[in-house]
């Protein structure tokens, strides 16, 4: 079964766009970005904007609060042949059109992928652009090599390029 990324999560002042790789089960399954209760994306992304509760707030609030902040999301991945949610399933990989999402956003600083699929694919596609290119451990349930404090000393990176 091919699976289908969701459309980018943007504003004309996105400093940071943070890239996954492409939407696990059951976030394909609720229509939303980083729904499985233990994947720790909105704790990690609230630490960074400074918003500790950020994971309590709906779905909706949540993503108004990361575009206020400056964060956008998507994916590297557009679609993929993968069965389960382990980026090492991905099978055809169809790139997103990073490029061409990075040129029309005049206010952004750096691009963070999270995880490490996420930026083997990025930084071939984004290589040659002038912007910072960031590696983030990932938050997902299955990258278990550091602790929740070790990630969100890692993604705190993030502060700088919303300065």
């Amino acid at each position: 079964m091919r699976k289908h990324a969701f459309p980018p999560v943007v504003s004309p002042q996105t400093k940071v766009l943070i890239l996954g790789s492409l939407p696990g089960e059951a976030s394909l399954a609720a229509g939303r970005y980083y729904a499985h209760p233990q994947n720790q994306f909105w704790r990690l992304a609230g630490a960074a904007i400074g918003r500790e509760d950020l994971p309590a707030l709906p779905y909706d609030d949540r993503l108004a609060a990361l575009l206020a902040a400056g964060i956008g999301l998507w994916d590297t991945v557009a679609s993929a042949q993968r069965k389960g949610s382990l980026d090492a399933a991905i099978r055809e990989a169809e790139h997103a059109p990073l490029a061409e999402l990075v040129a029309g956003l005049p206010e952004l600083r750096a691009v963070a992928f999270n995880g490490g699929t996420s930026a083997g694919i990025g930084r071939r596609v984004l290589g040659a652009a002038s912007l910072r290119l960031v590696d983030l451990p990932s938050s997902s349930p299955a990258y278990a090599a550091m602790t929740f404090a070790e990630k969100r000393n890692r993604w705190l990176i993030i502060e700088q390029f919303l300065a």
